[in-house]
């Protein structure tokens, strides 16, 4: 049957690709997006497609909630400043967008009595700090802590357990790791998630929270100095600059291509078995900052290596990958692009943009706030 859909922080990058996967399906398409500068410098993004009824405005705001919200039966909540980095230091407006503005939109969802029939909200894999260890000396389960500014200062990047001191290596970080928020932004996250999840338990809503893990694809805001790494790496190579590789680039992040983000998006809609449940999406397959550099280049045909800077920003984590057993499980969901399939799509949509690389001025920022060391 089809339904009519919001998507809020639908003209971007994943709202944009969840609109076409949902058109593709039948349904009616609604986005609200404050279309800000940061993301959209040149106002609304051509490859929305036209049979999205974009309207613009930002969620914080009551009266433009009542008109988007108006007729729709399924909520999609991906309206949120994203930056781990930029969150430190322009915590007001992180707060006031994430966190005041998912209160916001479940406030006007109550007051006006909106039979919403389900809330999909995007989570991250930023609340979980660090990710899950094993210790290879006593065989313990580990959730170490975040690493100290001195162990960073003294290019210390790897953990030890706490108990033997043995090193410790990653394994696939499930969701019953507790949180370990290190960053303004895995904060709001969280509250988004949270939020809605309460919301949809006190007042019989059908609340899923997707926990997603790094995602890449086209439409990614390449002049966004704090978007995904993949899309900051690919807005030095195209300008013919070495890309920055933080500590020695052997840490590990799960990429996972945007058509698998929705379609796990459109799983959580359709599987009641998904209802208040918090479920990764990841690629289930880890790899490296370095790898990802490396792919990138031989996918653009660029001759360029990365500096790795030995440096780190304040609160990075050193690995996390997602287990997607609950998301397989409750799902369905099983990852369907390859990182060589995804990363050579993404190059080929690379060479017809014009990139303006920002690189040194996020460094240049963080720096000022004496995030790096």
């Amino acid at each position: 049957m089809s339904k009519k859909i919001l998507i809020t922080g639908g003209a971007g990058f994943v709202g944009s690709h969840l609109a076409d996967g949902l058109l593709a399906a039948g349904h009616e398409v609604r986005v609200v997006d404050d279309l800000t500068q940061q993301v959209h410098p040149a106002g609304p993004p051509d490859y929305l497609d036209s049979r999205v009824e974009l309207i613009k405005g930002d969620v914080r705001d009551p009266n433009r909630l009542k008109e988007v919200l108006n007729g729709i039966d399924v909520l999609y909540h991906f309206a949120a400043t994203v930056g781990v980095g930029q969150s430190m230091y322009e915590i007001s407006r992180y707060m006031s967008v994430n966190t005041l503005g998912t209160a916001e939109l479940l406030q006007a969802i109550l007051e006006n009595k909106y039979p919403i029939q389900k809330i999909v909200v995007a989570s991250s894999m930023s609340i979980y700090g660090e990710g899950r260890y094993h210790c290879s000396k006593c065989g313990r389960e580990a959730a170490p802590q975040m690493r100290t500014v001195e162990q960073l200062k003294a290019g210390k990047w790897d953990l030890h357990c706490d108990i033997c001191g043995g090193a410790l290596k990653p394994v696939p970080t499930n969701e019953t790791k507790p949180s370990q928020l290190n960053s303004v932004y895995a904060l709001s996250k969280r509250d988004q998630e949270e939020l809605c999840l309460i919301y949809g338990r006190v007042y019989g809503i059908p609340v899923t929270a997707l926990r997603f893990f790094n995602i890449y694809g086209t439409r990614q805001a390449l002049s966004n100095p704090y978007t995904g790494v993949a899309a900051v790496f690919a807005s030095r190579m195209l300008n013919n600059q070495q890309p920055m590789i933080f500590e020695d680039g052997e840490q590990m992040r799960d990429f996972v291509h945007v058509k698998d983000i929705v379609r796990a998006n459109i799983l959580a809609m359709e599987k009641p078995e998904s209802d208040g449940q918090v479920i990764n999406v990841g690629s289930g397959k880890p790899i490296t900052i370095s790898q990802v550099a490396d792919i990138l280049a031989r996918s653009l045909g660029k001759d360029v290596t990365p500096i790795i800077s030995n440096k780190c920003r304040v609160g990075d984590v050193r690995h996390c990958y997602a287990d997607i057993t609950k998301a397989r499980n409750l799902l369905g969901y099983e990852p369907q692009v390859t990182h060589e399939e995804g990363f050579r799509e993404l190059a080929d949509w690379l060479r017809g943009q014009q990139a303006e690389d920002k690189a040194d001025t996020m460094l240049k920022e963080l720096s000022a706030y004496g995030l790096t060391v």
